[in-house]
């Protein structure tokens, strides 16, 4: 079998995901890793794309478990195969659907760790405002948790996506759509402060790299701010804390969806802000939300937990109980 026999419908599955999807770069290295790690599981058994069947599909899902490849990691996988499939039906390289028949078994899905809003107010307050580097750090902050933004679309506005006179931002989400998400005053004001030092800075160092003028972030050497730049950042002002150094840049986008469930804001608008395309990756949050009002409930009502009552001896399940 030739190796391009796999490359002449992968690449062009790929470059149709591109196109019609848009989908980032990051996203679309990430199938095509996928993708080209099942090419070489095919190759080294000498199968062609008009092969393919559920035997191998369910040969190949054995051995990804055989390597040590965790329950998530195979369901990317796979799901990065179902699109590879549809795109061959389309194209007429396959008559049936050999994944149709194979069911992966459901996961339960991990509710994801967030800090009180106490704990990111001492965050933010404690990152220094005196150095440039200081606020902008604080307003990277301020936009991920107050607008719930993934880190790629931190890092990647441009000055003309905010405006501070209406208090909105345009962001560019997955596929490239846009959608507007209000910009609280916290977030806004530490931006303004960030933009006034950025301009004075500019105009008093002449030996300055020339800046990226669109770019809303720096570093400080005048490039667009990275993924990897923010990580760090963020992972140098949290590493001393014992109760926030495994934070992470998207867990600022998980607290931002956490808070406001927690206040009673509406699972549509939440939706709208976050630019989830379906409404069930949001409803994690209504789990979170029921964690909140259980432990609530338990920590305030004096019926909640035998303890609080006088005299009254407290059952081990009241003790240990969710």
């Amino acid at each position: 079998m030739s190796a391009t026999d796999w490359d002449e419908v992968i690449d062009p599955h790929l470059d149709r995901l591109a196109v019609e999807r848009g989908l980032a770069r990051n996203s679309l290295e990430a199938y095509g890793r996928d993708l080209a790690l099942f090419q070489e599981f095919c190759r080294a058994r000498q199968r062609s794309p008009a092969t393919l069947d559920a035997a191998l599909l369910t040969a190949y899902l054995g051995e990804l478990a055989r390597r040590g490849y965790g329950p998530a990691t195979q369901r990317r996988c796979f799901s990065a195969l179902r699109g590879l499939i549809r795109s061959m039906l389309e194209g007429g390289t396959l008559r049936h659907d050999p994944a149709r028949s194979i069911k992966l078994k459901a996961r339960p899905r991990r509710l994801p760790r967030v800090p009180d809003p106490g704990q990111l107010q001492a965050l933010i307050g404690a990152i220094d405002g005196t150095t440039l580097a200081g606020l902008r750090d604080r307003a990277m902050v301020e936009l991920a948790y107050g607008c719930g933004l993934r880190v790629s679309e931190l890092v990647g506005l441009k000055l003309h996506q905010v405006d501070l006179k209406e208090r909105f931002l345009t962001v560019v989400g997955k596929g490239r759509k846009e959608r507007l998400v209000p910009l609280g005053r916290a977030a806004r004001q530490a931006l303004l402060d960030y933009l006034e030092a950025r301009r004075a800075a500019r105009q008093t160092s002449l030996k300055r790299r020339p800046a990226a003028e669109d770019a809303l972030f720096l570093t400080r050497l005048n490039r667009p701010m990275t993924r990897q730049g923010f990580f760090k950042a963020l992972k140098k002002r949290v590493r001393c804390d014992p109760q926030l150094n495994w934070l992470s840049p998207h867990t600022l986008r998980h607290c931002f969806a956490t808070h406001l469930v927690e206040n009673g804001a509406d699972l549509r608008a939440v939706q709208t802000m976050l630019g989830h395309s379906d409404i069930t990756t949001t409803q994690i949050y209504t789990h979170l939300s029921t964690t909140h009002l259980r432990k609530v409930h338990r920590r305030h009502h004096p019926r909640a937990v035998a303890r609080h009552l006088p005299g009254a001896v407290p059952h081990p399940a009241a003790e240990s109980g969710p």
